[in-house]
């Protein structure tokens, strides 16, 4: 289980760099397998690229290579990614995680391109990272394994297009060192019965403990176990996502008290009839609030 790290803002928006420390920290003590910095669960479209860099050294000196880091480095300018990449500091980071191009809505041939170019110039493992309802552009299966057949520094994709068929072709067809992770928590459980590796999670943000067990337990191959937890964290999961993400996630950390429920603009806070149900089911899950 990797988990997507929220950023937390203080009331003021400016970047929480004590609670920030205290995630980090929650999530090497909790059976987390390695961090993701800077994806979308970070809001890092409404962070600087000066806060992006500061927040990525902070996270790697926190960690202090107790976790493996997978950093964030994707776009929709080509040129750009390839040109971070070829000029960026990578000291302490893994492996990267690049999402389709998003708003240009690329043919599959554009997106091939696309990360064919990252692919060559890459220092590091690139993550290919599906996610249609966000970009508006879906990499088909046929897209995914060429890619993964042509580099072999593009070791694995995050799916979370939902399309179980689209992900189990990729699961039947890849090699066997590409992986499949799961990029939604509410179908980790199912895809790894089919073949998925594991998931990059929203949730487990504020259950690394229960939701890695979970991943781990299903790899085993122990179902029922696992199926047990995947169903005691589905209400928590379905509340995550209605009013987007990390809206849901930073009210439960909020309930939870780890930060303030911060999120900046266009972003903004769970209404409270939203907020009040994280909260009631944290109570019912028996978690203290």
């Amino acid at each position: 289980m990797g988990v997507a790290l929220i950023t937390p803002f203080k009331n003021d928006e400016s970047v929480d760099y004590d609670a920030l420390a205290r995630l980090v920290e929650y999530q090497v003590k909790n059976g987390t397998d390695y961090l993701v910095v800077c994806g979308t669960t970070a809001e890092t479209p409404t962070l600087t690229e000066p806060e992006k860099e500061e927040i990525t050294r902070f996270i790697v000196r926190c960690a202090a290579g107790r976790l493996p880091i997978v950093l964030g480095v994707g776009g929709n300018n080509t040129k750009a990614v390839v040109e971070k990449l070829k000029h960026e500091d990578f000291n302490g980071i893994d492996a990267i995680l690049s999402v389709t191009p998003y708003y240009n809505k690329p043919s599959q041939e554009g997106l091939y391109q696309h990360y064919a170019a990252i692919a060559k110039v890459s220092p590091l493992p690139i993550i290919l990272y599906n996610v249609p309802g966000r970009t508006g552009v879906n990499m088909i299966a046929e897209t995914t394994l060429r890619l993964a057949k042509e580099f072999p520094n593009i070791c694995a994709i995050k799916e979370a297009s939902g399309n179980f068929t689209q992900i189990d072709e990729i699961i039947k067809n890849k090699s066997a060192d590409f992986m499949v992770i799961s990029g939604d928590d509410g179908i980790t459980f199912p895809l790894i019965t089919l073949g998925a590796v594991g998931v990059i999670s929203v949730i487990g943000n504020a259950f690394p403990s229960e939701f890695s067990r979970m991943v781990r337990l299903a790899l085993q191959g122990d179902y029922k176990s696992a199926r047990q937890i995947h169903h005691h964290f589905n209400e928590l999961i379905q509340l995550l996502f209605v009013e987007g993400n990390p809206a849901g996630v930073k009210s439960m950390l909020a309930v939870m008290g780890f930060i303030d429920n911060t999120l900046r603009l266009p972003l903004v806070p769970n209404t409270i009839k939203t907020y009040e149900k994280i909260r009631l089911v944290l109570n019912e899950l028996n978690i203290k609030c």
